[in-house]
Formats: C-alpha cells, structure tokens, sequence
C-alpha cells in the first residue's frame, strides 16, 4: 500500500508539471526575450538612470550583478543590526554581528540557511523588508545568470549577453511576483496564516500558558518556495502546522519549488532554436529525480528494527499528517533544488536515507535544481560530457555550434571543482584544528562519531550548494560556524556565477561551427545516458571517501 501512495503522489506532480512546463516555459523565453517594456519597467529604468536597450558585455554584465548583490548584503545585515529601533521589531534585541553576516549571506545566495530560531530573533521588519525581499531578488539573479549563459549559446560572434538590470527587473515583476501571488492564494486557501499580529499567549485546557505566534506566513512562505530559498519563518519549517498544515498545502509547495527549474529546460530549448536539446536536458533532471525519491523512500520505509516495522516504516523525526511518502517527497524536491525548505528532520532519517538528500546537493543540485543555477549547473555539464565524448572518438568536441576548446573546458572545470573545495576545506578544517574541532563538538555536534561527521559535511555541503537544509542534530550558531558557512554561501554563490558568465561571454562571441558526420549529436538517449553518467561519477570520484568515513560507515554499523 505504501508504494501505491508514493506512486500516486509521485503522478500527481509530474501530471501537473507536465501540463504546465511547455506553456511557463515558453512563456519565460518569451519574458527574456522581447524588445519591449513594461511601463511600470520604464518607470524604474528612468529613475534609475539605466539604458534598458544597451547590451553589455558580460564583464559589465557580472559587474552589475556583484554591485546589486553588495547592496542586498549591506541591507540585510543593516537591517538585522538596528532591529531594535525599527518597527515591528516585536520588542527583540539586535542580531549580533556574527548571526547577522551569515543570514545576510544565506538570503543573498539564495541560501536561507539558519542559525537561529526565526521566532525569538527577527521581528516583522527584518522577516518582510529584509529576507522576504531577498527571497525574490536572488532567485532573480539565479535566473538571470542562466538566461544569460543560454544567450551565450544561442549567440553567433556577439560580444553582448543582454542586459543584467532587464533581466532582473523581468523576471522579478513578470515571473516571480505574479505566480508567488497566486501561491500565496493557495496557500491560504490550505490554511497557512497570513496576519501581522504579534505573538499571543493562551490558556490551554490544562491550565498552562502557550503562545501562538503570527505574521505574513503565506505571502512569505510562497516566494521561499518559488525561488528555491526555503527559509522557514518559523523554526520548524515547513514542519510548522502553521506554514504547512496539511497533504494539500505539502503538494502546492512541492509544485511552487519544481515548477520553474522544470520549466527552464523548455525555456532553453526554445531560445536556442531546438526544442529537443532542451527534451534532452529535461530528460536527464528528470531521471535523476526519479532515481532518488525511489531510493530515499525505499530506505525509509525499510528501515531497521522493531519501532520502524511497527509503524510501517522509519517515522522517527516525521509528521503523521505527512507520512513517510510525504516527507520523502518533499526531501527529494527540495535537496534536488537549491531549496532549504524542510517538512520533516533529515537528521533523524535511516542512515543511508539520510545520505540521499546529501548526495542531491553533491550532485550539484542539478535534478532539477535551484531556480536557473540547475540549468547552467546541467549544461556545463553537457559540456564536459561533449569534452570527454571527443576525446573517446578523437575529434574536436563541439555543443550547439560553439567549439568546445581548452579555454572553455578549463573553465567548465573550474566550475565544477569549486564547490566541492569550499565544501571539504570548510568540512576538514572544522575537524582538522584543533580550536575548531573542540568548539563544535562540545556545542555544536549532538551526535558523535559517524553521524557527527555526516552533521557537519551536510552544513557545509549545503551551504556551498546554496541549498539551506541541515541535519536538526548541528547546532550551528557559534562564531565559528556563522562565519564560515557565511563565507561558504558567498563564495559557493558567486564564484561558479563568474565562471558561468565568463564561459558565456566565449561562447557568444564564437561563430558557429557546421555540423558534420562526426558531430555528436545531443538530443539522443545516448548523450543522455552519457550526461547522467558524467554527473553520476563526478560526484562519485569527489565525495565518497568522506561519503565513506560518514553515512556509509554509519549505515554499515
């Protein structure tokens, strides 16, 4: 019976991302790509001094992309600091200095780690003009970077990528805004609260006191899903019977977190000129995401001993209005996005079902990713399986038209070598100093030995990944980890995002190359399988001896 449901809720999305994907995806390319502006648009443009119609270069493309992210950094921390002498503060102090850099990081790089309990630390202020912003404008610069990357393919000897401030304004007005507005609807309708009250505090039918809090939780939590940030507006996530009551509000934020990184490969297709490239694409995502909620889910449910086979499965750390479908579901959704969202504690799944939400962000969050860094993620690495295809058959490598030549594999190699040095630099030297090593495992790590381990490669692993999640067993907030997963976002944010728009800018100003019998073709099963198996073993060569010395070694015990 409990395959029959995780086949059934499975259906259920892919139906509704099936039927949505050709129509939003076209429709993005559409957003992207025409001549004319709105006239809100024009208003901002004005204002702001900016030439709508110029084309930059993608050195002035990135420049105005890293000003723009400063600027929401500086705010954020401002923000966090004066909390105590805004509005609507709910009477809470200021953040301190360390907290405060590493939630401006993760809101920025579209992150939303937290260190901290939402609830006793940021009032309505910081929750609505600070993070609830910053969850629409990066994932605003997630999908402008990949707009911008599928520009560079589809280019014919440009030197131009578009232009940032259009790209940003667009897909903030025209995409997230009006589907985080009908998301937010939904959820109301499921029961999510919306409301700026502050906490109240009741009787219960014990005689004990308990306080009930409030605020704009629907508007909020439908941009953190849209825009694959995931920061819960209340210390339990979307385990808060507050931000996610019931199966019906679970599978409206599944849909809200899958619909647009699963509608970008269509995107792609069409301003390429070739639908079936992004067939091909999506193919791959797909079949990734497939392959792990089947194995996260078979995990749980066969979990070992005698309560898990009491309760039909590993229910520890799981809501019962969700289930083991539910959370698996949900875990995969948002581990195979660059979303922190969490409806129930990976900490407290199987240990090798707990290895699978690990791995989804090692695989780069590429099945189907974050909100446009899943589809540069994945078509840098076509590129590199276009590389290696070449090198087997012994002929230039070449993907789209554009030459594949060592400028551009050195830096599609660097893209992919990044994050996975942030993640087991950060994870060695917490462990490999001794200062470091004592002032986590006595504050931090509740969990010794293998699994303490696998706490602290999962903060850095998401947080270089800009996913979010973390094993509920780390407590994260301590001078050392604040600063360092903060350092990690940033730099697991913006350095692949250099890389990106530097390989863009070479692909553009390329002249297509004609196609031959020996061109590879990548619209087939073949390239497919070679895409899949080219992410597969990258990851595999990466991360498993310290795979080995965490989950692995735990799950074998």
């Amino acid at each position: 019976m409990s395959v029959v449901w995780a086949l059934a809720a499975l259906g259920l999305v892919v139906l509704i991302l099936a039927a949505v994907h050709v129509p939003l995806g076209d429709y993005m390319a559409r957003v992207y790509s025409s001549p004319k502006h709105l006239r809100v648009e024009r208003w901002l443009y004005r204002a702001t001094g900016v030439n709508p119609d110029a084309e930059q270069s993608w050195r002035r493309y990135l420049g105005g992309l890293l000003a723009f992210s400063a600027l929401g950094l500086l705010a954020v921390y401002a923000l966090q600091r004066l909390q105590a002498w805004l509005p609507g503060s709910l009477g809470l102090p200021a953040v301190e200095p360390s907290l405060a850099f590493n939630t401006a990081a993760s809101f920025l790089g579209n992150t939303n780690w937290q260190s901290y309990s939402p609830e006793a630390t940021v009032g309505l202020t910081v929750q609505m003009a600070g993070l609830a912003v910053q969850n629409f404008l990066s994932a605003a610069v997630g999908l402008a970077v990949a707009i911008a990357f599928v520009r560079g393919l589809s280019r014919r000897g440009e030197a131009g990528l578009g232009n940032v401030w259009v790209d940003l304004v667009r897909g903030t007005l025209r995409l997230l805004l009006p589907i985080a507005v009908l998301g937010a609807l939904l959820l109301l309708l499921a029961g999510v609260i919306q409301n700026l009250n502050e906490p109240t505090t009741i009787s219960t039918l014990t005689g004990a006191a308990q306080t009930l809090p409030g605020g704009p939780v629907a508007s909020q939590e439908a941009i953190k899903m849209l825009g694959t940030n995931g920061g819960g507006f209340f210390n339990a996530n979307s385990a808060h019977p507050f931000e996610n009551p019931n199966a019906f509000s679970n599978l409206v934020q599944i849909l809200l977190v899958l619909i647009i990184p699963f509608s970008l490969p269509r995107t792609f297709g069409t301003m390429v000129g070739s639908r079936r490239q992004g067939v091909a694409i999506h193919a791959v995502m797909g079949s990734l995401f497939l392959v792990s909620y089947a194995l996260l889910t078979w995990a749980e449910l066969s979990g070992a001993g005698a309560a898990p086979q009491a309760a039909g499965g590993a229910m520890e750390g799981k809501e019962q209005r969700f289930g083991i479908i539910g959370s698996t579901l949900f875990a995969t959704t948002t581990t195979g996005t660059s979303t922190g969202a969490v409806n129930s504690m990976h900490d407290s799944y199987t240990a090798l079902g707990g290895a699978l939400p690990l791995l989804n962000m090692m695989l780069g969050e590429v099945a189907p990713g974050g909100v446009g860094s899943g589809l540069y993620g994945m078509l840098i690495l076509a590129i590199v399986a276009v590389f290696v295809a070449g090198l087997l058959v012994g002929r230039t490598p070449e993907y789209l038209g554009k030459r594949i030549g060592r400028g551009e594999i050195t830096l599609a190699s660097l893209y992919l070598l990044v994050t996975p040095t942030i993640v087991l630099l950060g994870t060695a030297l917490s462990f490999g100093v001794p200062a470091l090593r004592e002032s986590i495992e006595g504050t931090s790590i509740l969990n010794p030995g293998h699994h303490g381990l696998t706490e602290v490669l999962y903060a850095f692993t998401s947080a270089a990944n800009n996913n979010g999640s973390a094993f509920a067993g780390l407590s994260a907030n301590t001078p050392w980890l604040n600063w360092a997963l903060g350092l990690a976002i940033l730099l697991g944010r913006f350095l692949p995002i250099v890389i990106v728009l530097a390989l863009a800018g070479r692909l553009a100003a390329q002249r297509p190359v004609p196609v031959t019998a020996g061109t590879l073709p990548t619209h087939t099963p073949l390239f497919q399988g070679m895409l899949a198996g080219v992410t597969l073993l990258f990851t595999a060569l990466t991360y498993f001896p310290v795979l080995a010395l965490g989950p692995l070694a735990e799950g074998t015990l």
